[in-house]
């Protein structure tokens, strides 16, 4: 009867222990961390904390939402808005119509031919004379080039860009995941590509959909990496053709190139060496997107980099560029290659393919580069790259600078320290969490406070929705 008693006792026991731990980790995850809306101690009624949701994190209260949001809860309003799972059917209605936004960036390649692609493919099959381009009736030259295009089923560029306008506006107005949307159109003009960039244009709809909206409220890190290695971002800031030296390979010249060298003839080696020299000038080192990394996506322009850091993390990100889509990117002699080695070897070369997106061992820098005081070993290829993005997501500075921003965008123009410093500890604590940062920042007293109310003046594009 003890023995009885005593293993009951055993399992009672246990089970406290284990419904403790199990609550002690659960108040501990992230994803449950309690949101506390300290509205009322600023003084504000339950109508005056939904209205001030609404107008931050909306593009604009619909008739009633006010009432709906107090029925619901902040809080929980606020949660269902950070899940983004609600119901969009209304939305996927309109959105049907717009079937060039679904284009795989592969696709858009194929069916959205740049202009002078367009001309040297009517030419090559006889449809213009080539003798003939830019002296021809312009009326009846147009003509040619748009019947060639609807037989061979290509598209005006226009279309791609008037569609992917159109739902931007579609998802504003009517979607009822608000909060993903204005966060998308945030990290959008956080980590910006321009459509007046002709190379990098036709990939921005695939940019928003594929790198930015599903990253909105996930980790910094995941997000950063997606837009270093998106076709529109290596266009956009010219990664693409930035390359370094490579000792492992370039032994593997052509062997063209080593039979002339070879020669003795002293006017071709000079001939050579010069060729050699200008090839190297205009595809070399690009320190575009190194820079903007650290300047405009992470430390901030105060964050405490060099121009030496910027030099040397251009050399790591040497060898990132996009895997052949037709003439883009520059990338015909990438295509043979890849044609040369087999898709299938890539991997044991040191290639390394991830979507569109395509690391170049023969391109990539392979010596060692020390960035904002750390080491890393040219030899790791690809990965030295991840590192170099993992240590800039995580970097006190860019904690500092993204909290900042999103304080900027979602409380005032000048919002408090006290505020961008809770935000920033919690960016460092959660591993870049955006979620967890944006729940400090509606917990913290100085959301709330009145005099952010009404303290941000919408863009143009705010008011009209």
């Amino acid at each position: 009867m003890k023995s009885i008693v005593r293993r009951q006792y055993l399992l009672i026991l246990a089970a406290i222990s284990i419904f403790s731990m199990y609550s002690f980790l659960k108040a501990d995850d992230p994803k449950d961390a309690p949101i506390s809306m300290p509205y009322k101690a600023a003084g504000l009624s339950d109508r005056q904390a939904a209205a001030h949701l609404l107008s931050r994190f909306t593009y604009g209260a619909m008739p009633g939402q006010v009432d709906e949001v107090v029925k619901t809860g902040v809080v929980k309003w606020f949660e269902k808005q950070l899940t983004g799972r609600q119901k969009d059917d209304s939305l996927k209605q309109l959105l049907a119509q717009y079937d060039l936004i679904s284009y795989s960036n592969e696709q858009v390649s194929k069916v959205f031919p740049r202009g002078g692609q367009l001309v040297r493919m009517a030419i090559a099959e006889g449809v213009i004379d080539k003798d003939s381009v830019g002296t021809q009736n312009r009326k009846e030259y147009k003509g040619k080039l748009d019947s060639f295009m609807t037989a061979k089923g290509f598209k005006p560029e226009r279309e791609l860009f008037r569609q992917f306008i159109n739902q931007k506006i579609y998802r504003a107005a009517y979607t009822e995941n608000q909060l993903q949307e204005v966060l998308t159109d945030f990290w959008f003009n956080h980590f910006n590509v321009s459509m007046t960039k002709n190379d990098c244009a036709k990939f921005i709809p695939g940019y928003e959909r594929d790198v930015i909206r599903p990253n909105v409220t996930g980790k910094f890190e995941n997000l950063l990496l997606a837009t270093a290695k998106s076709p529109a971002m290596l266009l956009f800031l010219d990664n693409f053709t930035s390359t370094g030296s490579n000792q492992n390979m370039d032994a593997e010249t052509p062997r063209q190139a080593g039979k002339v060298l070879s020669k003795p003839d002293p006017m071709k080696r000079t001939l050579q060496q010069k060729t050699t020299k200008i090839k190297k000038n205009s595809q070399g080192l690009n320190e575009n997107y190194a820079r903007e990394v650290m300047e405009l996506h992470t430390l901030g322009v105060d964050g405490g980099y060099t121009q030496q850091d910027v030099t040397q993390a251009a050399g790591i990100l040497t060898g990132w560029t996009i895997y052949p889509m037709g003439d883009y990117g520059k990338t015909v002699a990438i295509q043979k290659i890849i044609d040369r080695i087999g898709e299938d070897k890539l991997a044991e070369r040191g290639f390394v393919r991830d979507g569109d997106f395509l690391f170049t061992p023969n391109r990539h820098d392979n010596s060692d580069k020390v960035v904002l005081g750390k080491t890393f070993k040219g030899n790791d290829g690809y990965q030295e790259g991840v590192q170099l993005l993992r240590m800039l997501a995580h970097h006190p500075s860019t904690a500092k600078f993204i909290s900042r921003k999103l304080a900027v965008r979602f409380v005032s123009d000048h919002p408090p320290a006290s505020l961008i410093d809770k935000m920033a500890k919690t960016f460092a604590a959660k591993d870049g969490n955006i979620e967890q940062v944006l729940i400090t920042m509606v917990s913290s007293p100085e959301f709330w406070s009145k005099t952010a109310l009404r303290e941000k003046t919408k863009s143009p594009f705010e008011l009209a929705m």
